[in-house]
C-alpha cells in the first residue's frame, strides 16, 4: 500500500468515525493515533526521549 492510499484510508476512517460517533470521539481516535505512533518510533529508536525532552525545554527566542 501506497502512503497516498493509506492516508487515504486512514482519513477515511477519522471521517467514517466523526459521521457516526461525533467529533469528540474522531478527536479522541486521532490523539491516540497519534500516541501510538511516537510510542512506536521511541521503541525503534527514530526518537528519543531525551531529544524529546531537549525540544520542549530549548529556551524561545523572541
Amino acid at each position: 500500500m501506497s502512503r497516498q492510499q493509506f492516508g487515504f484510508v486512514a482519513g477515511f476512517l477519522v471521517a467514517t468515525v466523526w459521521a457516526v460517533a461525533g467529533f469528540g470521539a474522531a478527536a479522541g481516535a486521532l490523539l491516540a493515533g497519534l500516541v501510538g505512533w511516537l510510542v512506536v518510533r521511541v521503541l525503534d529508536g527514530d526518537i528519543t526521549v531525551a531529544g524529546l525532552a531537549d525540544r520542549t525545554s530549548a529556551p524561545r527566542r523572541r
